[in-house]
């Protein structure tokens, strides 16, 4: 980005520097020397210019965007939602943690109400009258406004980590997935109360309801379960809202970072947003989707099954981290932005199901389920937006307006433009200043620096965490995959890769850069990217009670110290790593070393699958199947109880 705006700038500021050759010209001695002088001059100014533009460059980088007065108020717009009537675009900034309301036909934002969390989620009633926000934390609420008078009017208490809620079509139920209870709150908004808890899979993080009411459609972040097993996907549950009763409906092998889902107009599909990873493969190319694709699954909502899931990429240009979706009013066109490739994608809807109506017998078949890639040359758009960090959007008549997470603004495309072309962009506030560990999260989700833009840091670390994975990297050698490690405190705990290839996570940022983006960056954006995952902090555990040990943790922390079992020789706190590598006993078959890096136990119940191939789904498990020797510590004597509140501690982490 840096080197094409010094190129292209250097090259139309000088332009009108040059001089004409004076060879084979008959001038006179004076005049040649003021033709040197205005050569020398030329040559200066050249130099001069050339500065200027590196150091517009600099400070365009500083500053995040180029022009204007820099804030230190970051606002972060994250999820939208549209009124009733489409005159005004509701807005949740994450940053500033604030719901704020624009007025579409001004480009205004008219009032700016303070929320009681970092929102997650943004739901309107169907009177259009009362506004619902998930706010995450570990104690979430869902606040509700009042649309008319912008102001807080309630608060409602949750489960862990509240993310994407919706509303029912008659407006008596809101379900509000917790992504760290692995539940659904379902909510009387009339009683302001919480009346039922539905269990579901690993991470929800997105509902939407059908038309008639008589569905919830969840999607689920991470897939669960060992990661050596076949298939290795996330899931979309339907919850009946009569009996709450929950039916999966498993991916395609390799579906992960499920990001939103929406069901169409009429109520038939339901689309959700997610990659595909090839992680069977050895990862020594990018080109072609060969790690990860870029994906939309399409649902049947009536059925409760899958149709069939379809790649957004072409051939040589990846459409990387797919994130919102939403359907035009008609049903015509679904709408997905793209966060890594800083693009909308527009796909004709009745195009798509004739295709997959008509398709199958063409398409590839992988675990059973017909692929179709091209969709989007064939039929639909890609538009360039203008917006940095694209996350949620929303669709009033033919306009799209599409978040800008780190540029603080919202494009806006009209789809019945010619070629859909963009249209606009919305400031929610004043330009931006982004700090290096702002930047380096920008980069890390930017997959505009991977070669081809198939993928991000982010598409095998969502949230800087691990996609549940085991990738076979060729910084080991072949044939032995690995489980993704999550970044957290990765900086702090070296050596980095289970392995241990790499000394530090300095090192090992730098060579995800180089061999797994296949991207050319400056010093400044691998250091940049340093200082975004050292200021990761760990989400407290749900295993946690008022934010304190459970009684039955409190006894699994006095095993865990103890002489008898001896898990803190290898995890001493306050990181609960020695650093050191080990040989516990669990080389692997395809293992090529005994040894492998101790990991962090920090938030280590949010990153399974357990141990470096992944073969685990549990702690319990893994600690079950350790009891019988010594590796993982002296754990032969511990009784059930024991065994259970040890589990217990561990997951409290």
């Amino acid at each position: 980005m840096i080197a094409s705006f010094t190129s292209r700038d250097d090259n139309e500021a000088v332009e009108g520097c040059h001089f004409l050759a004076f060879d084979g010209w008959a001038v006179s001695p004076t005049e040649r020397r003021f033709t040197e002088s205005l050569e020398r001059l030329a040559r200066m100014t050249r130099s001069i210019l050339r500065t200027l533009c590196i150091l517009s460059c600099y400070a365009t980088w500083a500053a995040g965007l180029t022009g204007g007065e820099p804030s230190n108020r970051l606002l972060g717009p994250g999820e939208l939602a549209a009124s009733r009537d489409g005159r005004t675009l509701y807005v949740a900034n994450r940053d500033a943690r604030e719901l704020a309301w624009l007025d579409v036909a001004g480009g205004k934002v008219t009032a700016r109400v303070p929320l009681p969390g970092e929102p997650t989620g943004l739901a309107v009633s169907p009177d259009g009258l009362t506004l619902y926000v998930a706010c995450a934390d570990a104690g979430s609420v869902v606040a509700v406004l009042s649309a008319a008078s912008p102001r807080l009017t309630a608060t409602i208490v949750v489960g862990h980590t509240a993310t994407g809620l919706a509303v029912s079509p008659d407006g008596r139920r809101l379900y509000v997935p917790n992504r760290f209870g692995n539940d659904v709150s379902v909510v009387d908004p009339g009683a302001e109360r919480e009346i039922a808890r539905v269990a579901v899979g690993r991470e929800p993080v997105g509902a939407a309801v059908t038309p008639d009411g008589q569905s919830v459609v969840v999607i689920h972040h991470l897939p669960d379960g060992p990661s050596g097993a076949f298939p290795v996907a996330s899931a979309v549950t339907f919850v009946d809202a009569e009996t709450l009763a929950a039916e999966a409906v498993r991916l395609p092998n390799g579906s992960h970072s499920l990001r939103d889902v929406c069901v169409s107009p009429d109520g038939r599909y339901a689309y959700a947003t997610h990659l595909v990873a090839n992680f069977e493969l050895v990862a020594g190319n990018v080109a072609g989707g060969w790690m990860n694709q870029n994906a939309l699954s399409v649902l049947d909502a009536q059925r409760k099954k899958l149709v069939d899931t379809v790649f957004l990429d072409e051939i040589d240009l990846g459409a990387g981290n797919p994130w919102g979706v939403a359907c035009t009013g008609n049903g015509a066109t679904i709408c997905v932005a793209h966060a890594g490739s800083r693009e909308l994608v527009a796909l004709d809807a009745a195009g798509l199901m004739r295709m997959l109506d008509d398709g199958h017998g063409d398409a590839p078949v992988v675990g059973g389920i017909p692929y179709h890639s091209g969709v989007t040359a064939s039929l639909g758009r890609r538009i360039p937006l203008e917006g940095l960090g694209t996350r949620g959007l929303a669709v009033i008549g033919s306009k799209v307006y599409v978040a800008g997470l780190f540029s603080d603004t919202l494009d806006v495309v009209d789809l019945n433009s010619p070629g859909g072309e963009h249209r606009g962009l919305v400031r929610l506030g004043p330009e931006p200043w982004l700090s290096t560990e702002r930047r380096g999260e920008m980069l890390f989700h930017d997959a505009v620096i991977c070669y081809q833009h198939w993928q991000s840091c982010a598409s095998c670390h969502p949230d800087a965490r691990a996609d549940g994975l085991n990738w076979d990297l060729l910084n080991d050698g072949v044939g032995n995959p690995k489980n993704t490690k999550s970044l957290l405190l990765a900086h702090a705990t070296p050596p980095a890769m289970a392995a241990g290839v790499r000394p530090t996570a300095e090192a090992g940022v730098r060579a995800g850069l180089e061999h797994i983006l296949f991207a050319e960056l400056f010093g400044e954006d691998a250091a940049a990217i340093d200082e975004y995952l050292r200021s990761l902090q760990p989400a407290p555990s749900p295993r946690l009670v008022d934010g304190r040990l459970s009684p039955a943790a409190e006894r699994g922390r006095i095993l865990f110290g103890s002489r008898r079992v001896g898990c803190d020789v290898c995890h001493p706190p306050p990181l609960y790593t020695d650093l050191k590598m080990h040989d516990v006993g669990t080389r692997g078959h395809y293992d090529l070393r005994a040894d492998f890096d101790t990991p962090t136990l920090v938030e280590v119940w949010r990153t399974a699958p357990y141990l470096h191939d992944g073969r685990y789904a549990t702690v319990k498990k893994l600690l079950q199947e350790g009891r019988h020797g010594d590796g993982y510590g002296r754990l032969s004597s511990l009784s059930a109880r024991e065994l259970d509140d040890l589990v217990e501690f561990v997951l409290s982490l």
